[in-house]
């Protein structure tokens, strides 16, 4: 069955990564990677606080 990852395995992902994309290019793919994450992030939170104001403002022009 499928655990949980453990130091062991990430050590063979990371040496397995250091051996394909090489030491320079490694942080840029890193840092891509995490820019990556915050913006996915920004956008659903952004998504949830959009769908609020629209449902607020169907909710006023059901009032007039």
């Amino acid at each position: 069955m499928l655990g949980p990852i453990g130091i062991t395995e990430m050590v063979i992902i990371v040496v397995i990564a250091l051996l394909v994309f090489g030491p320079k290019k490694l942080p840029s793919l890193g840092k891509s990677l995490a820019e990556g994450i915050v913006s996915f992030k920004k956008g659903i939170s952004g998504s949830d606080t959009q769908s609020g104001a629209v449902e607020k403002s169907r909710e006023g022009s059901d009032k007039s």
